[in-house]
C-alpha cells in the first residue's frame, strides 16, 4: 500500500509543468517502466525524453538536436556528437543543444527528471521546478559504467527534491542518501498481458496467433523476453538445454553489451530477436513456463525484473535464480519458484509443467497479490508525493519511507 500521508497530497500536477526527462535508455529500444511512467505522463501535459547522444564517425560534423513526436505531447530528443569529444566537451555541446531546446520550446516551469546521474555535467545550470531522480537499476554495477557516476550521483542526490527507487532492495541501498526515498518496484500492465490467458484458453485463437517465429518450435517452450545481456546467466541457460534436449528454450529480446558469439548454441535453445511490446503476449500465450535466468553479480544485485508481475499476469508459471526482488515477496509467497543451480532450476521447471489441479489455485493467488499493482496507480502516487514537492517542504510525506 502507499504512504499514508501521501493521501494528504493534491493528486494532480500543475496542467502547465512541462517535464524534461534526462534517460541512460532510448524511448524506442525496450518498452519498459520510462516509457510505462512517461507514456502517462504525456497524457496531460509536455514532456521531453532526452536520450544520450548518439555519437558519429566524422569528427567534422557539426553538433545538432533531433527531435522526433512520440504522440501529440511527448517528444524524443537525441544530441547527435561529432567522434573525438572529451567528456568535458561534449557536457560543453550536450549543454548548448539542451538550451537550445529550452529557448525554443518555452521550457519556464517544468520539472527535471533524471534516469541517470550523468546528465548532471551538462544540467547543473539548470533551475527546474522540482528535480526527480527515478532511480531503477544500480547502474554502477554495470560492465563499462562510467567512473564519474558515483561522484555525478551524489551530485543529484544533493540536488533532487525527490528519489524515486526500482525496487525495495535499491531502497534500502538508496535512503541513507536522501531525505525523501520511494521505493516503487515494478508494476504492470495487466489487461496487456491478461491477452496472453485469453489466446491460450482458446484452441483456434492460439493456432491463429502464435507468432511465425515460433509456429514451429516444439513443446514444452520455455520463454523469456526481456534485454540478453551481462545479467544473463549463459552457463545456467546452456545446463539446462543439455539436461533436457527435449524442452526448448524461446529467447526473446536484443543482445546487448555482450558478444553473440559467446550465447550458448543449441539446437533447443532458440534467439527470435527483439519483438514490439504488443507482440509479447502472444509469445507469452504459447510458452508452457516463463524463466529469469539471471546470473547473480554486481548488475542484478538490485534488479526488481518488470517482466515477474507480467509472467504471472499472463497465467504462466515462473521459474527465476534467486534474485532479492523476486525472493521477496513473489518466491516467499510461492508464486514464482526459486532455483539456481541446474539440477534445481531444471527439477524447478519440471514440477511448474506438472502444476495440473494446482493451476487454478495458484492463479487466484497470482490474481489477488496483482490486484492492487498496476502502473496508473504507480504513477497517481507519484504525482502526489511530486505534488507535495511542489508545494514545499511542509506538504511532503515523511521521508525514507517504502512506497510500493
Amino acid at each position: 500500500m502507499d504512504h499514508p500521508d501521501s493521501h494528504r497530497l493534491p493528486a494532480d500536477l500543475p496542467a502547465d509543468l512541462d517535464v524534461l526527462v534526462l534517460s541512460h535508455l532510448r524511448w524506442d529500444f525496450v518498452y519498459q517502466r520510462p516509457q510505462h511512467l512517461l507514456s502517462r505522463c504525456a497524457r496531460a501535459r509536455r514532456v521531453f525524453f532526452c536520450e544520450e547522444p548518439i555519437v558519429h564517425g566524422d569528427s567534422a560534423c557539426a553538433p545538432y538536436l533531433s527531435v522526433s513526436p512520440r504522440g501529440a505531447k511527448l517528444r524524443v530528443c537525441v544530441p547527435h556528437l561529432p567522434s573525438g569529444l572529451s567528456h568535458a566537451d561534449a557536457d560543453v555541446v550536450q549543454r548548448q543543444l539542451l538550451d537550445g531546446l529550452i529557448a525554443e520550446q518555452a521550457l519556464d516551469d517544468y520539472a527535471a527528471w533524471y534516469y541517470s546521474p550523468m546528465p548532471v555535467g551538462f544540467t547543473r545550470h539548470l533551475r527546474p521546478a522540482v528535480t526527480i531522480y527515478d532511480c531503477m537499476d544500480e547502474l554502477s554495477g554495470f560492465a563499462g559504467a562510467s567512473p564519474l557516476l558515483r561522484e555525478r550521483e551524489r551530485e543529484l542526490f544533493a540536488r533532487a527534491n525527490l528519489v524515486f527507487t526500482g525496487g525495495h532492495s535499491l531502497w534500502e541501498a538508496k535512503r541513507e542518501h536522501h531525505p525523501s526515498v520511494y521505493a516503487f518496484p515494478s508494476s504492470i500492465d495487466a489487461a496487456h498481458f491478461a491477452r496472453a490467458r485469453a489466446i491460450e484458453a482458446s484452441p483456434v485463437l492460439a493456432d491463429s496467433t502464435d507468432p511465425a517465429d515460433q509456429a514451429d518450435i516444439p513443446h514444452p517452450r520455455l520463454g523469456y523476453f526481456g534485454v540478453i545481456d551481462e545479467r544473463m546467466d549463459l552457463a545456467l541457460l546452456a545446463g539446462v538445454a543439455d539436461a533436457r534436449p527435449d524442452w526448448h528454450i524461446v529467447m526473446v529480446g536484443p543482445v546487448v553489451k555482450i558478444d553473440p558469439d559467446d550465447l550458448p548454441r543449441r539446437p533447443n535453445i532458440h534467439y527470435l530477436g527483439g519483438k514490439a511490446y504488443q507482440d509479447l503476449p502472444a509469445y507469452i500465450a504459447g510458452w508452457d513456463v516463463a524463466l529469469m535466468p539471471f546470473a547473480r553479480n554486481a548488475s542484478t544485485r538490485f534488479i526488481s525484473p518488470t517482466k515477474t508481475p507480467e509472467y504471472l499476469a499472463a497465467g504462466k508459471p515462473v521459474v527465476s535464480t534467486s534474485i532479492r526482488d523476486v525472493v521477496q515477496p513473489y518466491g516467499d509467497l510461492g508464486l514464482v519458484a526459486i532455483a539456481d543451480s541446474v539440477d534445481d532450476f531444471v527439477a524447478a521447471i519440471a514440477r511448474q509443467l506438472a502444476q495440473g489441479d494446482d493451476r487454478g489455485r495458484w492463479l487466484a493467488e497470482v490474481d489477488a497479490f496483482l490486484a492492487g499493482n498496476s502502473w496508473d496507480l504507480t504513477w497517481e502516487r507519484m504525482q502526489r508525493l511530486i505534488a507535495g514537492a511542489l508545494r514545499g517542504p511542509q506538504a511532503r510525506a515523511a521521508p525514507a519511507r517504502a512506497t510500493v
